[in-house]
């Protein structure tokens, strides 16, 4: 009888660049989701879009391009930093990639006195 070849050597797993974007967008969701300077809740106007991501990945380096609505005012470098840490551990995490760097568009703030008027200009009959 042959010898068995261990698992990690019968072949090469692949994970496409869309999966590994998916993580991120998931994992930039997740670090939002706890900030409270993070995108307003709801769909409509003053809804924020959910944070979308690109990912190019060459052997097992994903490079990760974030893109993301923000409440304003917040601390921006904060929420940024809080989606990167997510970001790269969820990956890490998940894929088994390493992230060597995580580049975060903020597309879109919303200002909570904007989405505070809006809400009350709705209540009035």
């Amino acid at each position: 009888m042959p010898a068995r070849v261990p698992p990690a050597e019968r072949g090469a797993t692949h994970i496409a660049d869309r999966v590994v974007a998916k993580i991120a967008a998931q994992a930039a969701r997740e670090a939002l989701a706890v900030r409270p300077g993070g995108p307003p809740r709801g769909a409509g106007p003053g809804g924020a879009a959910p944070p979308h991501a690109a990912v190019t990945v060459h052997h097992d380096i994903a490079r990760v391009r974030v893109s993301l609505e923000l409440g304003y005012p917040s601390d921006l470098a904060e929420s940024c930093a809080a989606v990167r840490r997510q970001v790269v551990r969820r990956v890490e995490d998940c894929a088994g990639m390493a992230v060597p760097e995580v580049d975060i568009d903020i597309e879109h703030l919303h200002s909570a006195h904007i989405r505070s008027a809006a809400v009350r200009d709705r209540k009035l009959p």
